[in-house]
């Protein structure tokens, strides 16, 4: 069964606010106190938060399962489990925009932070907006199964492409407000001489929350195929995306080597469309989703890990070749970057203590 668990309104509002103030409390305990300085963050820290993030959920998962029964922790677990698969898509993209971009890994984490609430905050309105509509049209399920298939099949046919910061609608608009700096100094927006300017790293944040728009219309209706109890699709959401920062530093260098991924979202996005279609005559189990999903993960990998790579074959994504993993970030000659940098404004002037090409300061 996937429908809404037997608890009162007042008490589902009260668990969605108090699971809120906790977000709220990791958030500040993890900007205000545990990198609060700018500082690259090393693989063998990112594994080790991603084992706590991914600790807290099934701690989380087993309280549920204890308070509202096996059926709700059932769900939350197949919830997590699938957005933490689809968030493998984000993790991509992150790889392109940091790369393409030159965001050098002292200010990776931070952008990153500021990406994630901004994700939270989309996915929470998003989540609202899709409890109320289903809620009132139980019709609207079938729009969202057909979108997930339609996606997953469009995915399957050409990848994920990866984004041009020249053709993003936002990142233009921003431009035609603030002159571009060529440094960042860590900042999002730079001051001097009376005149605000954008930098590089404002750019990025702005393609990093685009990115997860387009990837929160996938994810956000296919957890309603697992459940309906906005409690759980909220905080199984809430808790894969905290998790993505930590996740992205341990995958970033290895994201290439899985070439079948898109293939295997596409998979899973096409399940579980066909999944809500049928739903109103046949109930598919909650066991066999979690099965289907982990089966497609493990299998994905491994046909990944098995595959030779082939000789002059453009990295994953459709990019024709651009770097995923940030290998060239620092190259002063990125072309997407200098074609960012040619815009009006005087330039503006920055201690260069880091020695990078695109930022500097704060080192």
């Amino acid at each position: 069964m996937t429908g809404l668990a037997q608890v009162s309104p007042m008490s589902e509002w009260l668990s969605i606010g108090l699971f809120t103030l906790l977000v709220l409390g990791m958030l500040a305990l993890d900007l205000g106190v545990i990198h609060r300085r700018p500082h690259a963050v090393s693989t063998r820290a990112a594994a080790a938060w991603s084992a706590v993030w991914i600790g807290l959920a099934i701690t989380f998962g087993i309280g549920i399962f204890l308070w509202r029964g096996p059926e709700s922790g059932i769900q939350f677990f197949a919830g997590y489990l699938l957005e933490k698969t689809l968030s493998l898509d984000n993790i991509f993209l992150f790889t392109v925009i940091l790369g393409s971009l030159g965001v050098p890994p002292l200010y990776r984490h931070k952008l990153l932070f500021w990406g994630v609430v901004g994700a939270l905050v989309m996915r929470g309105l998003f989540i609202a907006a899709g409890a109320a509509l289903i809620s009132r049209f139980h019709w609207v399920l079938y729009i969202f199964g057909a979108f997930l298939i339609m996606t997953g099949v469009r995915l399957l046919r050409h990848g994920r492409k990866a984004p041009d910061p020249e053709r993003n609608p936002l990142v233009r608009r921003v431009q035609s407000v603030f002159p571009l700096a060529a440094e960042s100094g860590g900042a999002f927006l730079l001051r001097r001489d009376g005149r605000w300017f954008a930098t590089p790293l404002l750019l990025a944040l702005i393609m990093v929350e685009a990115a997860d728009l387009v990837l929160a219309l996938d994810s956000i209706p296919a957890v309603f195929a697992i459940t309906r109890d906005p409690f759980i699709v909220f905080s199984s959401n809430v808790l894969a995306i905290l998790g993505l920062r930590s996740l992205y530093f341990v995958l970033a260098g290895v994201m290439k080597k899985l070439r079948y991924l898109h293939a295997g979202l596409a998979a899973i996005l096409i399940f579980v469309g066909c999944k809500m279609l049928v739903g109103s005559f046949l109930e598919v189990p909650l066991a066999v989703s979690l099965a289907v999903i982990c089966a497609v993960l493990l299998l994905t990998i491994l046909a990944s890990l098995r595959a030779a790579p082939e000789k002059g074959a453009p990295a994953p994504g459709g990019d024709g070749g651009k770097p995923v993993d940030g290998s060239k970030a620092e190259d002063p000659q990125s072309e997407s970057t200098e074609k960012l940098k040619v815009q009006p404004g005087p330039p503006v002037p920055l201690p260069a203590r880091c020695g990078h090409a695109h930022y500097s300061g704060g080192c």
